[in-house]
């Protein structure tokens, strides 16, 4: 059966994840690390790609890029054949590296790359390692970093300051990021508008009459078009424990 195209953005964005296949461990010391991110800033130069998030774990990678579709694709290739290549030499091992092809998602709005953003920068605490202040191996520390790799430029156009940033990544309520990025929420009226613009239904409490998979799958899509669970909730009639269950 001939794979299935990759989905790609409009908006430009995409949340990259690389795993190790059978779970295998792609970095056993420091210099391995240090490896992969010179390939990442090698071959992002090459293709003409900007990274806007990064965080390497001990059996997986995620990246937030943007740049041409195909460039994309061109640069997760160069980088999987290298890394395998000298990782396998290193270690006298061979066969596969990494898990199949790397899984993307497409991004299409503000609300849902900061989603994103935060997301990746929050994956060692969340692995229960550390905070992402005291972690070696993201990109958290580079926010008014200046590089030719990375660009935080949207981002720090919404964010805005290094206090303001740190407060948005570290804050320990994820159910808060559909933020207007002055400090203002995005109001029940426009929760409606994307209801009816995603779903194509007039009012959210009609997803009580969907089946249970019907009902997951347009939560979640409301979920990544910003809506916090807490609206969700209240527009839908569907409990928030139900809501949380569903999306995390």
């Amino acid at each position: 059966m001939p794979r299935r195209a990759r989905r790609m953005s409009d908006y430009g964005y995409m949340h990259v994840i690389v795993r190790g296949i059978g779970r295998q461990i792609l970095f056993e010391d420091k210099n391995d690390y240090m490896h992969y991110l010179r390939k990442l800033e090698q071959y992002c130069i090459e293709t003409n790609i900007k990274v806007s998030a990064y965080c390497l774990m001990e059996n997986h990678v995620h990246l937030l890029v943007h740049g041409e579709p195909e460039m994309i694709i061109l640069l997760m290739k160069k980088i999987g054949v290298s890394y395998s290549s000298y990782f396998n030499k290193k270690y006298d091992r061979v066969g596969h590296l990494f898990q199949d092809r790397y899984l993307s998602e497409p991004i299409e709005n503000d609300v849902y790359l900061l989603t994103v953003f935060r997301y990746i920068l929050k994956n060692p605490q969340k692995a229960g390692i550390c905070s992402p202040a005291h972690y070696n191996w993201s990109s958290y520390k580079l926010y008014e970093e200046e590089s030719e790799f990375l660009d935080l430029s949207l981002i720090q156009k919404m964010l805005g300051s290094k206090t303001k940033y740190d407060k948005f990544i570290l804050d320990s309520n994820d159910d808060d990021l559909c933020l207007d990025y002055d400090g203002n929420r995005h109001d029940d009226e426009w929760a409606k508008e994307v209801i009816a613009e995603c779903l194509g239904i007039s009012t959210g409490t009609m997803l009580q009459n969907y089946s249970k998979a019907e009902r997951n799958s347009a939560i979640i899509k409301l979920k990544k078009s910003g809506l916090s669970a807490r609206q969700i909730e209240r527009l839908t009639g569907i409990g928030r424990n139900i809501v949380n269950n569903i999306v995390k």
